[in-house]
């Protein structure tokens, strides 16, 4: 039973009607697709509209979550109590001289072409990432000998005192998949990427030579969270994992590509709770033939 479903009709009076779904199943929201439903789902349309919804579920004791669009998120078969906050609709990206201000829920694919339609450079490692601006910051995304601490400038974000800050880049305390974002649960609005002027030629044919790498090296024809763990100090998690013969092992649905031993993918109607298995046997082959902890770098949240 749904306790948090009388909670939209608080919700009805900051947000459109059409942005509050019920009971909505998050393997519709996350790029697994698996995932039980979430009790609310909102899609606010401004920064104001994510600032009074949230103030909103702390004035009330309802439970919240944020996401960007789900592509490193595995969301358990129980689903979600209380609200989950989705910022896709935060997309607005605009040019200022070197600069890109960019809105939360904007998709870096869209920001580093973007940054190439305007000969801007430094952002192309972002062009295959499928993440949102938001999570690429919390997360201190990176590829390719890129990462967003390289390009990053400032951020404002909701701070746990529901206020509104801007944090410069010695405030986000940017490490490897780490962040004052992360470690304090700030919620990302806007971020002002500082990047340089190139050649558009150039960074044209970066651009397509990462994505053909990506096509060629990962299983993009499958449903996945991306890279599956972190890298643990001096070790490759792919390799580890390759090594531990887990190349194409599967539980259920879920399988270690064959393609990329760093990722798990949904190869057939997998469950959350297979994919959950599998990188639990992933973790325990690795550290009992290599003694290496594996830790996951994709976020996992809900109830069984």
């Amino acid at each position: 039973m749904n306790k948090f479903r009388d909670f939209s009709n608080d919700l009805i009076k900051i947000l459109d009607e059409k942005d509050i779904k019920i009971d909505e199943p998050m393997s519709s929201h996350t790029s697994f697709k698996v995932g039980g439903p979430a009790d609310i789902l909102i899609t606010p349309e401004s920064a104001d509209q994510v600032l009074d919804a949230v103030k909103l579920c702390k004035s009330k004791n309802v439970p919240y979550y944020i996401m960007g669009n789900g592509s490193n998120l595995l969301v358990k078969d129980g689903g979600i109590r209380g609200v989950v906050v989705k910022l896709t609709k935060l997309k607005s990206i605009k040019i200022q001289g070197s600069r890109i201000i960019v809105s939360s829920g904007a998709c870096l694919k869209d920001v580093s072409q973007k940054a190439l339609d305007n000969s801007l450079t430094g952002f192309e490692f972002a062009c295959g990432i499928p993440g949102s601006v938001g999570g690429a910051v919390t997360m201190n995304a990176g590829a390719y000998n890129g990462e967003i601490s390289n390009v990053i400038e400032s951020v404002i974000v909701i701070d746990n005192h529901t206020k509104k800050r801007i944090l410069n880049l010695e405030q986000l305390e940017l490490a490897y998949r780490m962040s004052s974002i992360l470690k304090y649960g700030y919620i990302v609005l806007q971020v002002t990427f500082k990047l340089e002027k190139g050649d558009h030629s150039k960074i044209n044919d970066r651009i397509e030579n990462l994505n053909r790498r990506r096509s060629e090296k990962q299983p993009l024809e499958y449903p996945s969270a991306g890279s599956t763990f972190k890298r643990p100090e001096g070790h490759f998690a792919a390799k580890l994992i390759e090594d531990s013969g887990l190349k194409g092992m599967s539980v259920g649905g879920a399988q270690v590509s064959e393609k990329h031993s760093g990722f798990i993918i949904n190869k057939k109607d997998a469950t959350s709770k297979d994919i959950l298995d599998l990188i639990k046997l992933v973790q325990d082959t690795v550290k009992q033939k290599f003694n290496v902890d594996l830790y996951t770098e994709v976020r996992i949240i809900g109830e069984d």
